[in-house]
C-alpha cells in the first residue's frame, strides 16, 4: 500500500481542503515495527508543519513549491533523541526506576525520569528508591492503589488500560472528542505586520517555555523555519540531557526564575516583545503565576499563545501530569501493542510518537495562527495534547508491521555547536521556496541573556 498523509489534519488546522496530491510522499508505508500507523502520523504531522510554513512564504510573495516528505526520514525524526551524539558519543542519562511494574491485578507504569517524581513514588508507596523495593511493594498492591498513591504524592503514574476501559472512563470520553489541534481567537487586534524575510518565520520572536519532547520539538521546528526562538529554563530544574541537546537546535537559551517576582517581571518584558508564547507547564501552573492566555494577550495584543498538555483541557484529568508513555498506557495503545506482539504486559510504540507528532502539529498550528494574526488580526490561542494525538493515531487504522532495527543513518548530519560537534537527524520536510535549516546547533543551557 502506498504511503500517504491524512488530509483531515490540514482541514482541522485551517478549515481548508487539502488536495490529495498536495504533498509528495516517498518511501515505504511500513518502516517501523508494530501495527499502529506511526509512519503516517509522522509523515502527516511533518507535512502539515511544512505546508503551514509554505503558506507563510506565500503570504510574503514567495512561491513555496511542492512540499515533500520521506517516510523513512519522518521515522528517523520521530526517533531523533536516540541518534543525538556530541563529539561522537551518546549524551549520558539514566532513569533506572522508570518502567512498567506488575501489580497483583495488572500493570502500572511509574515515570521516574526526574528526582521529584522518584521522591513522589517513594513517599506515596513508603519505600526506598530502589528497583527491588518498587517491584516488591507494587506486586503487593492493586494497580489502581499504586496509581492513586503516586499521583496523590505529586508523581506520575498510569495503569495499563484496554481501549474499552479507556472509553468507559470519564477522561477517556473527554479525550475522545479532542481534535489534533484547536485554534481560537482571544479577542480583536490590528493585523500583525511580518518583517521582510525570505524565510517563513523570519523576524518572528518565540518564547519557548517547554520541556521534555513535545513542546521543545515544536520550538525546534519553528527555529528551522527562521524564527528567533528563546528557550526559557531554570538552573533549579533538572533536565534530561539527551532531550535538551536534541531539541535545542537553533534556539537561544536563557534562565528565568518564575518563582520570583523579579523573574516574572522579566518574563512579562519578554512577552511584551514576543510574537508567540509556547508553553508546556502543567495546566493551571503558568496561570497561577499571572500568565493566563488572556493576561498574555493583554500584554501583547496580536500574540499567539500555544498550550500543550497531556490529557487535554476537559475532564477530571485535565490538570494531571502526563507523559507520552503514560498516555500510551491509559489510552489502550500499550495494551493493544502488547497483545499484538504476544507480550504478557504492555507493548509501547516503537518511538515516542505522541510526543513528536504533537510537537510537529503544534508547530503547524502556531504557523497557521501566525498567518491568521497577520491577515485577520486578533490574538490567537492554540491548544494541543498528547491524548488528542493518541486519538488521532488510533483513527488512522492499522498496517502490517515493519522490520525491526530501522536504521536512519542516511538522514544524519554533523554540525558544530557550543557543546561540541553534533551528530543529529537532518530537518525533515522539503520546502523548495525556503528549505528549513538551523542556523546553529544547541547552545549551552542558560548561556544567553533573557532579553530580545
Amino acid at each position: 500500500m502506498k504511503a500517504s498523509v491524512d488530509t483531515r489534519v490540514w482541514t482541522t488546522l485551517t478549515g481548508e481542503k487539502l488536495a490529495e496530491d498536495a504533498v509528495e510522499v516517498t518511501g515505504p508505508e511500513s518502516v517501523l515495527p508494530g501495527t499502529f500507523r506511526v509512519e503516517e502520523a509522522a509523515t502527516t504531522s511533518i507535512a502539515a508543519a511544512t505546508l503551514a510554513a509554505g503558506e507563510l512564504l506565500r503570504l510574503r510573495g514567495i512561491e513555496p513549491g511542492e512540499v515533500s516528505v520521506d517516510t523513512r526520514h519522518a521515522a528517523a525524526s520521530f526517533h531523533s533523541e536516540q541518534y543525538i551524539r556530541v563529539d561522537g558519543e551518546p549524551v549520558p542519562f539514566s532513569a533506572p526506576l522508570s518502567g512498567d511494574y506488575r501489580a497483583n491485578d495488572g500493570w502500572v507504569r511509574l515515570h521516574c525520569n526526574y528526582p521529584r517524581h522518584v521522591s513522589a513514588v517513594c513517599w506515596g508507596l513508603g519505600v526506598p528508591a530502589t528497583r527491588a523495593a518498587f517491584e516488591k511493594v507494587v506486586a503487593a498492591k492493586s494497580k489502581f492503589e499504586v496509581e492513586s498513591a503516586v499521583i496523590g504524592a505529586g508523581g506520575a503514574a498510569a495503569v495499563l488500560r484496554s481501549r474499552e476501559e479507556w472509553l468507559a472512563h470519564k477522561q477517556g470520553q473527554a479525550s475522545s472528542a479532542l481534535p489534533v489541534a484547536e485554534i481560537r481567537s482571544l479577542g480583536p487586534s490590528e493585523p500583525v505586520r511580518l518583517f521582510e524575510s525570505d524565510r517563513p518565520l523570519g523576524g518572528v520572536r518565540i518564547l519557548d517555555l517547554t520541556h521534555v519532547i513535545a513542546g521543545p520539538v515544536a520550538g525546534r521546528v519553528l527555529a528551522a523555519h527562521g524564527a528567533t526562538v528563546m528557550h526559557i529554563g531554570s538552573d533549579r530544574l533538572p533536565t534530561v540531557p539527551p532531550l535538551a541537546v536534541d531539541t535545542g537546535m537553533g534556539k537561544l537559551s536563557a534562565y528565568v526564575d518564575l518563582e520570583s517576582e523579579a523573574g516574572r517581571s522579566r518574563l512579562r518584558k519578554l512577552v511584551a516583545r514576543a510574537d508567540v508564547v509556547l508553553q508546556g507547564f502543567r495546566p493551571g501552573s503558568l496561570v497561577a503565576k499571572g500568565f493566563s492566555p488572556e493576561a498574555i494577550a493583554e500584554l501583547r495584543p496580536g500574540i499567539v499563545i500555544a498550550d500543550l498538555s497531556a490529557y487535554g483541557w476537559e475532564g477530571p484529568w485535565a490538570r494531571r501530569r502526563g507523559f507520552d508513555s503514560l498516555v500510551q498506557m491509559v489510552s489502550g495503545i500499550a495494551d493493544e501493542g502488547g497483545q499484538t506482539a504476544g507480550l504478557d504486559g504492555p507493548g509501547p510504540l516503537p518511538v515516542q510518537a505522541l510526543d513528536h507528532a504533537t510537537g510537529w502539529l503544534t508547530a503547524a498550528a502556531i504557523m497557521t495562527a501566525v498567518r491568521r494574526a497577520a491577515t485577520e488580526g486578533g490574538s490567537q490561542h492554540v491548544r494541543t495534547s498528547l491524548a488528542g494525538t493518541a486519538e488521532w493515531l488510533n483513527s488512522l487504522g492499522r498496517k502490517e508491521a515493519g522490520p525491526d532495527g530501522f536504521d536512519g543513518a542516511e538522514f544524519l548530519e554533523d554540525a558544530d555547536s557550543p557543546l561540541g560537534r553534533l551528530t543529529r537527524v537532518k530537518m525533515a520536510g522539503t520546502l523548495p521556496g525556503s528549505n528549513p535549516f538551523w542556523v546553529e546547533g544547541t547552545r549551552v543551557p542558560g548561556s544567553d541573556r533573557a532579553v530580545w
